[in-house]
């Protein structure tokens, strides 16, 4: 995510779930894993599932007993009653012998749960969605779930996050957010550990746009509806999911086989956002030279114009960008940056928020990388201004344990980025670009830590490195200067 003017927005909105009204149930869909029945004599202990992965920053975020593999949403929102009506069938396999287990889904009514197309029992505690199915699930066995719902959803906030989910907009809506946001529309294991495909279909009346993350299925109108199809078939964690609903100034391509869907919002003016965000091919090229192939299987970008959204996200393949980025006229290192963090962020997620230096950090060298490439600055001036620049806090908030109050802060931008850099000096430009590479090939799709990241580098680099990352990720002080290798 790319802060604006040194306030930090952490939507919390997400990607969908939801399925049309008058829907058939979903028949039993054991494709997620191959069963795994006990011996005759075997005894099964059945508990409920955990309210929340345990993560130390958000205990409460995600649920336990389960793996997702896809969420298949199909949505009907109405702009003019803000009312979303849809149905989420989840495709998951029991981690545990489960009596019951919970979904993450904020506000709106559920009116029925069934697993494998079973009735099942449905509760509500907060935020959360406790289902008992009739019959308790086996670990190892696949499961489907499917939940109706409707009403009108709404943001959540958080005193020291903000607010973010679902936003009626002045013609539609949009939802994104980080590091909550899935939630306020559909049921979700909420956490960027257990990431999942997506197929989204998003009904709205006629002459509005849906724009989803991923491959664009095309959209089909009958009456005063639109139906819009969209599918993401790489693991996406929940907080990358996004839905931008209204009026839009579409453009599409074709690059390298891959689909491009571009989408600014019809209340700007043509100018600077249609023309930063039509160079997002050739952003991404260049990154692509760095970091190692362009991990999926669509390109594009949002600008959206609402004074609540003042921030852009790495939406997964489809990256969402407040107007006030191109006020100022063109802006591609804002395209940078969320681009980067489709490599860093996105194909390779964190396994704990605590560690969100690795896509911020990384995210922000790209910057430095793309103004060296497009002559505005070279990666080492860059460097030394922001480390003369710095502030106090910067040095005293460490970016590899920043607690939930900086989160999102200077330290874990900036001093993530200098970290990047030091590793550059310690190391030399050719283990350096390695370990880039590397990480975002052998982490492809999966989730990783900061311990990941160290072993990594000092793998490729042949190099002990405890001491540069102790006192760039962890210490408390400035660390002195490095010097090049």
């Amino acid at each position: 995510m790319a802060r604006r003017g040194g306030r930090r927005w952490l939507g919390l909105l997400a990607c969908g779930t939801l399925l049309l009204a008058g829907c058939g149930s979903a028949e039993p869909d054991r494709s997620a894993a191959a069963p795994s029945e006990p011996g005759p004599t075997a005894t099964r202990s059945f508990a409920p599932g955990a309210a929340g992965v345990g993560d130390s920053y958000f205990p409460t975020y995600g649920n336990g007993g389960y793996d997702v593999a896809n969420y298949t949403i199909k949505v009907r929102y109405d702009p003019d009653t803000d009312k979303l009506t849809g149905t989420t069938t989840v495709r998951a396999t029991a981690t545990a012998d489960l009596s019951a287990f919970n979904l993450d889904l904020a506000g709106l009514t559920v009116r029925s749960v069934t697993v494998d197309g079973v009735a099942a029992r449905h509760a509500r505690t907060d935020d959360e969605l406790v289902v008992t199915p009739a019959t308790g699930l086996t670990s190892g066995n696949g499961f489907v779930t499917e939940v109706r719902y409707d009403g009108r959803p709404a943001a959540l906030r958080t005193e020291a996050l903000g607010e973010g989910g679902w936003l009626h907009t002045a013609d539609g809506a949009v939802a994104l957010g980080q590091p909550e946001s899935a939630s306020t529309w559909f049921p979700v294991n909420d956490h960027p550990s257990d990431k999942a495909t997506y197929d989204v279909e998003i009904t709205v009346p006629k002459g509005l746009t849906a724009v989803g993350n991923g491959v664009p299925k095309g959209e089909t109108t009958a009456g005063d509806w639109t139906t819009w199809r969209w599918s993401e078939d790489s693991p996406m964690a929940s907080y990358l999911s996004m839905v931008a609903i209204g009026k839009f100034r579409v453009t599409t391509d074709r690059h390298r086989g891959r689909p491009v869907f571009n989408a600014v919002t019809a209340q700007l003016p043509e100018g600077a956002p249609d023309r930063s965000i039509a160079r997002t091919v050739e952003v991404a090229d260049y990154l692509e030279s760095i970091f190692g192939p362009y991990p999926f299987a669509a390109y594009g970008g949002v600008v959206v114009a609402d004074d609540r959204i003042r921030y852009a996200l790495e939406t997964q393949s489809r990256p969402v960008y407040g107007a006030s980025f191109f006020r100022r006229g063109d802006n591609t290192g804002v395209v940078a940056h969320e681009l980067a963090h489709q490599w860093y962020g996105d194909s390779v997620s964190i396994q704990r928020w605590q560690d969100i230096w690795l896509n911020e950090g990384l995210a922000t060298y790209a910057e430095w990388l793309w103004a060296e490439h497009s002559g505005s600055s070279t990666v080492q001036r860059t460097f030394e201004q922001t480390y003369a620049a710095a502030p106090g806090p910067v040095w005293r908030t460490p970016p590899g344990k920043p607690g939930v109050e900086n989160l999102f802060g200077r330290s874990v931008y900036e001093r993530g980025a200098m970290t990047v850099h030091a590793l550059r000096m310690a190391v030399g430009d050719t283990a350096f670009f390695a370990i880039l590479k590397t990480w975002a090939a052998e982490r492809k799709n999966g989730n990783a830590t900061t311990a990941d990241f160290v072993a990594l580098a000092e793998r490729v680099s042949g190099r002990k490195l405890d001491k540069l990352f102790d006192a760039w990720l962890f210490g408390t002080e400035r660390p002195a200067l490095p010097k090049a290798r």
